[in-house]
């Protein structure tokens, strides 16, 4: 059975139609790296995976756990309790970090499971401190994000975001707002989940990352998922004239950039 399944999602904001009927079923241990270009419609997508925005019209399920199901052409979301179920088992790590600034690092990490979870506290703290220091955070549980680089605030981020036991995780662009230094430190984490057979969607613009990392890259553009493949189908060999264009800008600008 699929972790995460979404089915002919559609939403537009006013008149403008940003999702037009993407469908994507993620298998458990399946790293899926959505790539395309800005405007195509990839963060939209995430937002309404993780519930941050409803579609509308199209059906949303976590296993066995349905959030959404299409009724009279609408989509009719489950009830509080149910969605409830459902935020568990996904865990969502932003472009922005959005780590709380007045909590610790280890109180960041801490804070829903304990909180939201109601889990031991004893239990969490140790299980907060291994994943810091397998994050190579080892020593920082004590300090407050503004004294953190940008790559060690997102590591946090992920740090949390695993605290969750979550079945999958979703990135949205997480090395948008680092430099390239800080980008390889986020990276190699998200590397090492993988090789871990974390499930996980992770919507990006580090092409050379997604060709590595992932199981199944998909190409979105326009609200509709023009491509997917495996990474040396979709990198090497694209079968759609949208995904070539992309990809030759791409090497252009990162060329001109170099």
């Amino acid at each position: 059975m699929a972790v995460f399944e979404m089915r002919n999602a559609r939403k537009a904001f006013g008149l403008l139609e940003v999702l037009k009927g993407v469908s994507l079923k993620v298998e458990k241990g399946e790293v899926v790296s959505i790539i395309g270009p800005s405007g195509g419609g990839k963060s939209t997508m995430l937002r309404c995976a993780t519930l941050l925005e409803t579609m509308d019209s199209g059906t949303l399920a976590y296993g066995e756990n349905v959030a959404a199901r299409e009724e009279n052409g609408k989509s009719v979301y489950a009830g509080k309790a149910a969605l409830a179920q459902v935020r568990r088992q996904f865990g969502l790590v932003f472009q922005q970090f959005d780590l709380f600034p007045h909590y610790t690092v280890l109180k960041n990490v801490c804070d829903a499971p304990i909180s939201v979870q109601k889990r031991d506290k004893a239990e969490v703290e140790a299980e907060a401190m291994a994943l810091l220091d397998k994050m190579g955070l080892k020593g920082k549980e004590n300090a407050y994000p503004y004294q953190l680089s940008g790559g060690q605030q997102q590591r946090v981020a992920i740090a949390r975001a695993l605290a969750m036991k979550p079945e999958i995780l979703f990135f949205d662009e997480p090395t948008s707002a680092l430099d390239p230094l800080l980008t390889g430190e986020v990276l190699r984490v998200i590397r090492s989940l993988a090789d871990e057979h974390m499930t996980m969607v992770i919507v990006t613009h580090e092409m050379p990352f997604a060709r590595a990392v992932s199981d199944r890259v998909v190409f979105l553009d326009g609200g509709v998922i023009v491509e997917q493949g495996s990474p040396e189908q979709v990198f090497e060999n694209p079968q759609q004239e949208r995904t070539r264009e992309f990809l030759k800008s791409y090497r252009e600008t990162s060329g001109a950039q170099a």
